[in-house]
């Protein structure tokens, strides 16, 4: 069974998942954040949403930089409303989804790497960089997102079964 087929499913369950998040994300709370050092609620919506992006675009060259040299820094995405947050997460899922699906298992092996201002922050296999920068990094911060929801009084939903707000008893 080619890699990709192990890792789809679960990418699918994942986004699933975290779409259900974002799309509780209340659209005047953006500037809210529990402590002067987190990212705002709008910040936080927005690097989940353009994380799954950073997958297919992981498979268009062997390398990203965030402050190319000479170059503009990349800006961060920012939640401006719900229907943009979603229009992004579901675009950037699907063009993930798209190129996943067409990596064979030399792709996947081949290495990625990362740079910040032309200094490496990592350098690893494609598979390693969809399951530990990609999706296990969307899953973080969907937890984080969770905790700012909960706080605000938003109803968190099921994730890994039952949430205190929905499933059995609620």
């Amino acid at each position: 069974m080619a890699m990709r087929d192990t890792f789809l499913p679960e990418f699918d369950y994942e986004m699933a998942t975290t779409r259900k998040v974002l799309e509780r994300v209340p659209e005047d709370k953006v500037t809210w954040k529990p402590h002067t050092s987190s990212m705002e609620m709008g910040r936080l919506a927005g690097h989940i949403a353009e994380m799954a992006g950073f997958a297919a675009a992981t498979f268009q060259s062997d390398s990203f930089d965030f402050a190319p040299p000479g170059a503009p820094r990349t800006q961060p995405t920012v939640m401006t409303s719900r229907k943009q947050l979603l229009e992004l997460f579901d675009k950037n899922v699907a063009s993930a989804k798209t190129a996943i699906g067409k990596a064979s298992d030399d792709d996947l092996q081949k290495k990625w790497t990362l740079f910040n201002g032309g200094t490496t922050i990592f350098s690893m296999p494609r598979i390693q960089v969809m399951r530990s920068m990609i999706l296990n990094h969307v899953i973080h911060h969907r937890g984080q997102l969770s905790v700012y929801l909960r706080i605000n009084q938003v109803p968190v939903p099921s994730i890994y079964g039952p949430s205190g707000d929905e499933g059995p008893g609620h």
